[in-house]
């Protein structure tokens, strides 16, 4: 797999303007953190702090996605949410980003996108992780460099089956260490409430993943809780086509990942009122939950369909 990566990564890099050179050096450095991981595996704690030492897996996983992000074809829209999320993170509040979800290369690309003003923004943006990105050789080189908060998503708490409440439990521990960090303040925190990645439909178009009601609730809740004032807002990503997942759902980890230089896009939506969301169903709270979280996805999906 690494062998065809190479030839596809080698015509992205030149493609780009770089060179053959600077594609074997990176493709290097990728070859020798896979072996690291398969040697001695990395193990994740509920709350993960990007690994800058002695080996900077931030600033790699960037330089290495680079090459296949078409920068001047890609688009940042909403800067002025992000200028007032600037003002809100120096102030001590929270920041939580509802989003869809499209490649494991996400953090990276919002990196990229977010280069020179918001550059800090998205440095110390902390990701809802599953399981699949901190146990794949393959995505572990990318994942050390970024901030995450790690869980196991309900598409796989139950395999195998006999480690579901070992599973529970670590995800309990992890919300915990989420309300930590917003009752501290000042952060900034990037979660998919579909608990995927968003497909193609059978005739070929892209759908965004629907939210789980449950999840985005869990989050207000969380954030209620912790003392401190927390701002959603809903974040839109076309990432699909430089790193495109696989056509079906697999449960095994080290799945094929075909590449591609091609342009992406983001968007960052007005601020949510998550307690006027579905207010208008307060007697049965199944219903208002559902209200919230569509409204929440139907705000992505807007921002979505003006790329």
């Amino acid at each position: 797999m690494l062998a065809d990566l190479s030839v596809v990564y080698r015509a992205a890099m030149v493609e780009g303007g770089g060179t053959v050179a600077e594609a074997d050096r990176l493709l290097k450095a990728f070859a020798d953190r896979i072996i690291v991981q398969l040697q001695s595996p990395f193990h994740y704690e509920p709350y993960h702090h990007r690994v800058t030492e002695p080996f900077d897996y931030y600033a790699f996983g960037i330089e290495f996605l680079r090459p296949l992000v078409n920068k001047p074809a890609s688009s940042l829209r909403g800067r002025e949410h992000l200028q007032t999320i600037a003002g809100q993170l120096a102030a001590g509040d929270n920041i939580i980003f509802l989003a869809n979800h499209q490649t494991e290369g996400d953090p990276q690309a919002i990196s990229i996108l977010m280069e020179g003003e918001f550059e800090a923004i998205a440095r110390d943006m902390i990701f809802v992780a599953g399981e699949r990105v901190t146990t794949d050789p393959i995505a572990v080189p990318f994942s050390k460099g970024r901030n995450l908060l790690c869980i196991y998503s309900k598409r796989y708490i139950d395999q195998p089956p006999e480690l579901r409440a070992t599973k529970q439990q670590r995800n309990r521990k992890t919300m915990e260490r989420m309300g930590a960090l917003l009752a501290e303040g000042g952060h900034c925190i990037y979660v998919a409430p579909s608990g995927g990645r968003d497909r193609k439909n059978a005739a070929g178009v892209i759908e965004i993943a629907a939210f789980d009601p449950q999840s985005v609730e869990m989050f207000v809740l969380i954030a209620q809780r912790a003392g401190r004032p927390t701002h959603f807002y809903p974040m839109a990503l076309a990432t699909y086509d430089f790193l495109p997942p696989p056509e079906t759902v697999d449960v095994a980890v080290g799945e094929a990942r075909p590449i591609r230089r091609s342009p992406v896009h983001m968007a960052i939506g007005p601020e949510l009122d998550m307690q006027l969301a579905g207010e208008g169903n307060r007697s049965d709270r199944h219903v208002q939950r559902a209200a919230r979280a569509d409204a929440a996805w139907q705000a992505v999906v807007h921002e979505y369909s003006r790329f």
